[in-house]
């Protein structure tokens, strides 16, 4: 949003009077329907929940819609975000950091990301 104000603002001083002017808000008006859908998750495409442990993971949309995607072999998995690359139907980039959930189920999903699969409890485990 911020960059698209700066470029507001240097347009209207480039182009003064009322063509730059109505240029400059239809930036600014830009910036904003950019942030709506993607920096705050209010496209009713945007990803609000991913559900792991079949053998596709199943992708639910903001709008309720629920997608099975493969995710690329291909991550990138880091202490602080995790990119998924998915495939058809979604075919985008999923971006999690790791303030978008708890702890835990950073932790799980980072790990299901490298080893393409849950921890699980040893049966042994599991008696006790």
């Amino acid at each position: 949003m911020l960059a698209h104000a700066a470029a507001a603002a240097a347009l209207w001083l480039v182009l003064p009077g009322l063509a730059g002017a109505a240029l400059a808000v239809a930036f600014l008006a830009l910036g904003s329907a950019a942030a709506w859908s993607r920096a705050l998750l209010r496209a009713p495409g945007s990803v609000r929940a991913i559900e792991l442990g079949g053998a596709t993971p199943v992708f639910r949309l903001a709008d309720g819609t629920e997608l099975a995607a493969p995710v690329a072999a291909r991550r990138y998995v880091t202490r602080y975000v995790v990119a998924l690359p998915l495939g058809s139907p979604l075919r985008r980039t999923l971006l999690v950091s790791a303030d978008m959930l708890g702890v835990e189920e950073f932790r799980r999903l980072r790990l299901w990301a490298l080893w393409n699969r849950l921890p699980g409890v040893a049966p042994k485990q599991l008696a006790a």
